[in-house]
């Protein structure tokens, strides 16, 4: 949640055009990470289920995906 709040001020259905969801993904970072059952765009899916895939590109990639935020989480 810290790291929503400083990405999208906690907006977990916000879309920029390039950046989605609460924690800001690339649509092609979340195509990647996204579970079978997802929906297609990051901002339509849930606060669990953008922190699911959250989780699972941390542990591919590390924390450096949120340089600036992801020291708040």
């Amino acid at each position: 949640d810290a790291i929503a709040q400083c990405e999208s001020g906690g907006n977990w259905s916000i879309n920029t055009g390039n950046y989605e969801g609460g924690l800001q993904f690339l649509n092609s970072t979340w195509r990647s990470v996204k579970a079978s059952d997802d929906p297609p765009h990051a901002y339509q899916a849930s606060r669990e289920r953008q922190i699911a895939a959250a989780n699972r590109l941390l542990a591919r990639s590390g924390i450096g995906q949120w340089p600036t935020c992801g020291r708040l989480g």
